[in-house]
């Protein structure tokens, strides 16, 4: 069974978890006086773990209660917690930041509606270590 911070957010239906680009961030060197095919390492990206699928409920009321449930858990600052696949792969430090739903909610014996959720492991500051930013002194 999947789950985030041990919480069952979308084993109501039919749901996949696949990993993005994992790799060195690459900037291309410009330099305008010579030909320069260089690029410049900046160190690892952040790993993107996506779940799609389907919410599932017997009526539309049930169906809203998921919703509800899964959006509740998208928070201002973003906590950290475990992941965990069908498969029971888990992925530690993830952060729940994206929650994006179908266009239509679809209604037949049951009630259901398309979702993609993103979760990411963050390895840089957060925003409470960046420096201020804004208007001068």
């Amino acid at each position: 069974m999947s789950s985030f911070k041990s919480k069952n957010l979308f084993g109501s239906g039919p749901h996949r978890f696949s990993q993005l680009k994992q790799g060195q961030l690459l900037i291309g060197v410009i330099q305008f006086d010579q030909y320069s095919p260089a690029t410049v390492p900046f160190g690892l990206v952040e790993l993107d773990v996506v779940v799609t699928g389907r919410l599932v409920a017997g009526n539309d009321a049930a169906l809203w209660a998921l919703r509800d449930a899964v959006v509740a858990e998208l928070e201002e600052t973003p906590t950290a917690g475990v992941l965990v696949g069908n498969d029971g792969r888990s992925w530690a430090q993830m952060s729940f930041v994206r929650f994006e739903e179908g266009d239509r909610t679809d209604r037949g014996r049951l009630r259901s509606v398309a979702y993609t959720a993103t979760f990411r492991r963050f390895l840089g500051a957060t925003m409470a270590q960046l420096p201020p930013q804004g208007g001068g002194t």
